[in-house]
């Protein structure tokens, strides 16, 4: 990942492996963990947000345990020059959870969720009123094989550099 022209190096990557591992810690406990000065960290962490790197502090929230079970991609077909259209209604849609610009044979891609079958089928039933989409196509997502995670993807940049890269499953 490019970091102002440069890649992540070993230490911002273990930075980013401890707070992983424990996402309460504190700089002090950071620097002690990894070996190198309180300052070393505030301002490795600081450079990190500073290019988007690091991208908030706030906790991960479970869909399902917090009651939205329900999940789906979505894919929608939407009208030429609508995409600013497009956005603005589905901010207002509370299940759209994410949404991509993508290419191929849909234009925008959703990840959804919600509390019941009934209420992705209204979910479903917004998306389609919108005036711009034009077909929408979903797949029920039955279980999660594997979490999001970026850890290894970034770890590939350490082992580009020459550092050993930990193993993940």
């Amino acid at each position: 990942m490019a970091m102002d022209g440069h890649r992540l190096d070993s230490l911002d990557l273990a930075l980013l492996e401890t707070l992983h591992d424990r996402p309460r810690a504190g700089d002090l406990e950071l620097s002690r963990a990894l070996g190198v000065a309180r300052a070393t960290v505030q301002s490795r962490l600081r450079r990190l947000e500073q290019a988007g790197v690091v991208r908030g502090w706030g906790p991960q929230v479970s869909l399902e345990a917090s009651g939205f079970g329900v999940a789906a991609f979505v894919s929608l077909e939407i009208a030429q020059g609508a995409l600013d259209s497009v956005r603005e209604e589905l901010v207002t849609i509370p299940g759209v959870v994410e949404a991509w610009v993508t290419t191929g044979a849909s234009d925008v891609l959703l990840r959804v969720a919600a509390a019941s079958h009934a209420g992705l089928q209204q979910v479903l039933i917004d998306l389609n009123r919108s005036t711009s989409v034009v077909r929408s196509t979903s797949v029920m997502v039955l279980s999660t094989l594997i979490e999001q995670r970026l850890l290894p993807l970034l770890a590939t940049t350490a082992a580009d550099r020459g550092a050993r890269a930990p193993a993940y499953r």
